[in-house]
């Protein structure tokens, strides 16, 4: 039996090292378009420091991300944050985040220092409201505006929560991007009984001794390289520069199209994972399944860039604590986070020596016209936002831009009935199966998810086929 994976990043690589470890392995071959494999987990060297490029920790208190970073043997590499205490740029300077839920308080009280006492009084009269009954999906910003009063969703779920998938809060769907939330607010008495019962339970795990987040010590990248080698080794064949165009059912199987327009080839599977983001998806599935490539044509994507900069550490100045920085879109400014690399994760502290290592993200949804500066012009507005924020007026001394245009998937209001629809259109193809950042979550412990969930379903598949065979 051959299986075929379309897409080489951690959801793919995953959804092979899934079928490749399994009892009765297939023949597997990944397709990746580009010349590297990893998809938005990359890695680079600034300054002779090594650096994470795009995703930089995952999610520790998800099993899934973890257990693969020890099965391709890097236990021994797997660390955590040295501090997590993040703030809110707003006005004149870096202020703690209230206890919040994605950027929903828990405390009106709270809140008094970053939104101002009438805005925090809103908050604490939300328990006043009738009872939110949810019933349907709702965009988060837009309910939590209705009962908390807007300053909520501009100073706290935007950078919070918006800042995850470089979106807008007016417009992310709250069942997908918080889904225990959302689940709370169908019986919850308010939006504060809810968000305090979730905070709760979040301090029971951390009581438990369960991190929040976790990487690898150098670079949370090092898990592509990690399973490259793993698959290759086990004879998984992955093939670079080689995109699928169209995917065509045959009698047993499917025929994937490649090379070149004038000069197609064709991969012959018994099964198929598409891994690749929604619009190359909807693009292979036009005619194979016209339902679901209806579907995953309207899912947005937005662009953004990370900017990597290095400056001397006896330059960093002493009042910039804690592992960084969220910004408030409506603060105006150009960067909308910044992370202090060389705080946050000690590996990079000693990998830097005399050297702080920092990296600030720009660009959100509709924003794309700030990604068309140059490199040299986006790091000096993020050095210029830094001289403001915190008070760095030293030089940079190393510097790298990464873009990712159109790399972080929108989950409007609605997603997860769509994802419905998309996931019951393609079961109606036996041994086909999609996974990746667009569907269930875009972290990468949600990624390794649904690149296991894809290949549980098509190895059911050949597990059947080889059953009838007998």
């Amino acid at each position: 039996m051959h299986v075929v994976v379309v897409g080489g990043g951690v959801s793919g690589l995953a959804a092979a090292y899934e079928l490749v470890t399994g009892p009765n392995p297939p023949r597997i071959t990944v397709l990746e378009g580009s010349a590297r494999l990893g998809g938005k987990l990359a890695g680079g060297v600034v300054e002779g420091v090594p650096v994470d490029l795009g995703a930089e920790s995952v999610l520790a208190r998800r099993p899934e991300a973890v257990d693969l970073i020890k099965a391709v043997g890097l236990a021994d590499d797997l660390v955590h944050p040295a501090t997590t205490s993040a703030g809110l740029w707003i006005g004149d300077r870096i202020r703690a985040i209230p206890p919040t839920v994605m950027g929903v308080p828990v405390d009106a009280a709270a809140t008094i220092d970053v939104l101002g006492k009438e805005a925090a009084d809103q908050v604490a009269h939300e328990a006043d409201l009738p009872e939110p009954a949810l019933t349907e999906d709702v965009a988060i910003g837009r309910f939590v505006a209705e009962r908390m009063g807007s300053a909520v969703t501009d100073k706290l779920i935007d950078p919070l929560l918006g800042g995850v998938d470089a979106g807008r809060a007016d417009e992310i769907s709250l069942a997908a991007a918080v889904p225990e939330l959302y689940a709370k607010l169908r019986t919850a008495p308010t939006l504060l009984a809810a968000t305090a019962e979730l905070r709760e339970a979040g301090q029971r795990r951390a009581a438990d001794g369960v991190p929040v987040f976790a990487g690898i010590r150098g670079g949370i990248n090092r898990l592509i390289s990690a399973l490259e080698a793993d698959l290759t080794a086990r004879g998984v064949e992955i093939r670079r520069n080689t995109t699928v165009r169209r995917i065509s059912r045959r009698p047993g199987g499917y025929d994937l199209e490649t090379g070149p327009v004038p000069a197609p080839r064709l991969e012959q599977a018994d099964a198929v994972i598409i891994a690749t983001p929604a619009t190359p998806a909807a693009r292979m599935l036009a005619d194979l399944v016209p339902a679901a490539s209806t579907e995953l044509a309207t899912i947005d994507y937005a662009s953004m860039a990370i900017v990597t900069l290095a400056v001397r550490k006896q330059d960093w100045p002493a009042a910039a604590t804690g592992s960084g920085f969220l910004v408030p879109s409506v603060e105006g400014r150009t960067i909308k986070a910044s992370t202090y690399s060389h705080a946050k994760w000690q590996w990079t502290a000693e990998a830097g020596g005399d050297l702080a290592v920092l990296r600030c993200s720009v660009g959100r949804l509709g924003e794309e016209y700030v990604l068309q500066r140059s490199d040299e012009e986006l790091v000096a507005l993020a050095a210029a936002d830094l001289r403001k924020a915190v008070g760095l007026e030293a030089p940079v001394v190393g510097s790298l831009v990464t873009r990712w245009g159109g790399g972080l998937p929108q989950y409007a209001v609605g997603h997860l009935g769509r994802i419905d629809r998309v996931e019951a259109a393609i079961a109606e193809q036996p041994g086909l199966a999609v996974c990746g950042a667009a569907y269930r979550g875009v972290g990468i412990a949600a990624c390794v998810a649904s690149g296991s969930k894809a290949a549980t379903r098509v190895q059911a598949h050949l597990d059947a086929l080889a059953t009838m065979e007998s």
